[in-house]
């Protein structure tokens, strides 16, 4: 049986989640314990828990502050705040799930069945390292890429261009790595817009860095470092001329 273990300053807040859990029927043994940064950590450490909820603001640090100092991370994580704040793109980033409060019965059970799912077929290790890494304000970004098989950390830079195929994304990596994600190019357009990447067309979000050239024939082409063609939307073609003009 997979043990959930929940850890929050509001003992209010740990019995509602615990409850809640209770009632989907799921076979867990839930643990409600951990209000301040020494009773998280030696409940993480009595319990190894498969599944941890973690508040982010602690009375004595953070959520990522107890993370930092335990060290066997195979558990699941999920965060739980309540704000929108800057540390949730930094946990959107390392691919990692959050809830926020007052936190809905619906998001909560669809959180624990996608926990229950990953426990026994990734490490959690490499992503909470790209966490720790993505909020420091002024380290440069990792991103976290899951498929089937595997876990990839990758640097923004090294990202060429991402291209949508239906519900999937797949990433040209410089060097010639290929990732195909399950996860929508609007998903990934929301976190990178920001980091000096543009979408030139509906299926196509690429790395401004990445860009050789562009070519007019054909009704125009941006042309990648690494070879490849991609086609600019009319819709984009302003836009996308402006960003040229400041590089």
């Amino acid at each position: 049986m997979k043990k959930v273990l929940i850890i929050d300053d509001e003992k209010r807040t740990r019995d509602l989640i615990a409850k809640m859990i209770e009632t989907f029927g799921f076979d867990l043994t839930v643990i409600s314990e951990g209000e301040t940064m020494d009773t998280a950590i030696q409940a993480i450490q009595n319990h190894q828990p498969d599944i941890l909820f973690i508040d982010i603001q602690m009375p004595d640090g953070t959520g990522f502050d107890v993370l930092k100092q335990v060290e066997n991370k195979s558990f699941e994580v999920i965060f739980i705040t309540a704000h929108e704040e800057f540390a949730i793109q930094a946990i959107k980033f390392s691919a990692l799930d959050y809830l926020l409060k007052p936190v809905d019965p619906l998001e909560l059970k669809e959180a624990v069945e996608k926990a229950i799912k990953a426990v026994n077929i990734k490490k959690i290790d490499n992503q909470l390292d790209a966490l720790q890494n993505n909020i420091l304000p002024h380290q440069k970004k990792r991103l976290v890429l899951k498929t089937h098989e595997s876990v990839f950390i990758v640097e923004l830079h090294d990202i060429i261009r991402c291209e949508a195929d239906k519900n999937y994304t797949s990433f040209f990596i410089i060097g010639g790595k290929k990732i195909i994600v399950s996860k929508t190019l609007k998903d990934y357009e929301t976190l990178l817009v920001g980091h000096n990447f543009m979408r030139v067309q509906q299926s196509h979000l690429i790395n401004i860095d990445c860009i050789d050239r562009y070519d007019k024939a054909n009704g125009g082409f941006v042309i990648m470092k690494d070879g490849s063609e991609v086609p600019l939307s009319s819709a984009k073609r302003e836009a996308f001329f402006n960003i040229l003009e400041n590089l």
